[in-house]
């Protein structure tokens, strides 16, 4: 799948930097990866698989940044969908099985995010005696189609001006909106999106639930039992996210400990490491461990363990 992708992705990694330099800027260009974290346009061009993902993944860590939250579930709703995923010590939990891609299960490294049908373009229609919000979206045509807007389509961002909690285009052209399918588009509303959150949660502890992107005017103030945190600037978390990324270095290697101890294989591991992320344009003095981990395997011979560092450090400029 990586291999499929070469061609591709050199070519918009080479236009991406034309871009760069056609607009007089002197400097290096960085991409985001779905780990939360940057690597260079080389790296991105030879392995465009880190990049599945990690545009919400950009969104928990601008969600991290603007709220102050190391640990919260974040749910980042734009024209069409909601992002969810869990934030553990400020970035993206990864997933620790594999993740199907268009069918076909990939074992490389993806985050623990997953989509639903819903967003501020959302179609609100009548379903099984109810009323369902989604999946289909009005999209990019929002602003041309909604009540709201002079439009003839009822979206959820109707649903949202209706109950007061935003105020934009003309909420005058909802008069005539009934109240009962206002309501029940609400309760629809919030049970896909408490249903998404038990799905992330990991236990039945507390924990701060973070609203971003701007589709997130839909949340309440709290849901499934927590308390819902829009920071400011929510809108724009997606952009702030890969603006103060990181730059990181991992190393997943098998090592065997007949003639080296566990704290020696840390050790080297973690001095590798540390040595990519400086090569990736880490400041040396500013890279921390984020990830350590250490795995026995039985069914190997010699005393052989899996070792997984990970460490992050902010960009040298």
């Amino acid at each position: 799948m990586n291999a499929s992708l070469h061609s591709l992705a050199r070519r918009t990694v080479e236009s991406l930097k034309d871009g760069v330099a056609r607009c007089g800027l002197r400097c290096p260009v960085f991409l985001s990866q779905n780990d939360g974290t940057l690597m260079d346009a080389a790296t991105a061009a030879r392995f465009p698989v880190l990049t599945f993902a990690s545009g919400p993944t950009n969104s928990m860590r601008g969600a991290a940044f603007l709220s102050g939250r190391s640990e919260a579930i974040v749910l980042d709703i734009g024209g069409t969908t909601t992002d969810v995923g869990l934030l553990q010590k400020g970035f993206p939990r990864q997933a620790s099985t594999t993740a199907d891609i268009g069918g076909v299960r990939t074992n490389f490294r993806m985050p623990d995010v997953f989509s639903i049908g819903l967003g501020g373009g959302s179609l609100v229609h009548e379903a099984h005696g109810g009323v369902r919000v989604g999946p289909r979206s009005v999209g990019y045509e929002l602003t041309r189609r909604a009540l709201v807007f002079g439009g003839e389509t009822l979206t959820a961002t109707d649903i949202a001006v209706a109950l007061g909690r935003t105020r934009i285009g003309d909420p005058a052209r909802l008069a005539g909106l009934d109240a009962g399918v206002v309501q029940r588009a609400l309760e629809n509303i919030e049970s896909q999106l408490a249903v998404a959150v038990d799905r992330t949660r990991l236990s039945a502890e507390p924990i701060p639930l973070i609203a971003v992107g701007g589709g997130s005017i839909l949340m309440p103030k709290r849901l499934a039992g927590l308390d819902v945190i829009r920071p400011p600037y929510f809108a724009a978390a997606n952009a702030i996210g890969a603006a103060i990324a990181q730059t990181s270095g991992e190393v997943d290697r098998i090592y065997s400990l007949e003639s080296l101890t566990r704290e020696a294989a840390l050790a080297a591991a973690e001095a590798e490491a540390r040595a990519q992320a400086a090569a990736s344009g880490a400041l040396e003095h500013s890279i921390v461990v984020t990830e350590r981990e250490d795995v026995p395997l039985a069914y190997l011979r010699g005393n052989a363990t899996r070792v997984r560092v990970k460490v992050v450090g902010d960009l040298q400029f």
